[in-house]
């Protein structure tokens, strides 16, 4: 083999590792870890693994979510629930972690409701929206969630920010529309509790 075709070879080989290695990690389900986005998150690492950016100036926008449900409902996140504190939950019917907390977020979201706190749902790597409304309707979830398959929303989020990088995910939107906190792990009730109360009590 000359120099020049292993140079074309390490030049195919590269990209389509970077490629598989990014389908991996937004396709793997699993309890995810803790690690930043990029130096300019400026975050901490919270209780229970959820990393929060307290610096409320620090915060990144978070990008636009919108699109059909999987009840096939529009469904624009920022315009709907303007003002609110927000829960983004990255999920799939198909993963086991998912439905190990799927009782955890219904709780939470059913007892802050009230507190100004709006759960969102990303169903991702459903092939329709069927096993997504199945999914659904066994653990009585009250938020919508938006349809996902191929993952374009999770992508929306900006590089360098609190970005779901596996599944379950879960952002946490303050009432400004920034992102606040990251977890890349299933959630207890005491998580989301404890990630909630500081962001409700703000100002």
């Amino acid at each position: 083999m000359t120099a020049a075709s292993r140079v074309s070879r390490r030049r195919t080989v590269v990209p389509a590792l970077g490629t598989v290695l990014a389908a991996l990690l937004l396709s793997a389900c699993g309890s995810g870890g803790s690690s930043g986005g990029g130096g300019q998150t400026q975050f901490v690492q919270g209780g229970g693994g959820i990393d929060v950016v307290k610096d409320k100036d620090a915060r990144k926008d978070a990008p636009d979510l919108s699109g059909k449900t999987v009840d096939d409902k529009d469904l624009d996140v920022a315009k709907e629930y303007k003002g609110k504190i927000l829960v983004v939950n990255v999920w799939g019917s198909w993963c086991s972690p998912c439905r190990g907390e799927a009782r955890s977020l219904v709780k939470v979201a059913n007892d802050y409701k009230d507190k100004g706190v709006q759960f969102v749902g990303i169903n991702t790597r459903d092939p329709n929206p069927a096993p997504a409304r199945a999914f659904e309707k066994e653990f009585e979830v009250p938020y919508p969630s938006l349809y996902d398959s191929a993952g374009k929303l999770i992508l929306r989020f900006p590089e360098g920010s609190l970005n779901p990088q596996a599944i379950p995910s879960t952002i946490f939107i303050d009432r400004n529309g920034r992102i606040a906190g990251r977890a890349l792990k299933p959630l207890a009730e005491d998580d989301l509790r404890k990630a909630l109360d500081p962001l409700v009590a703000e100002k």
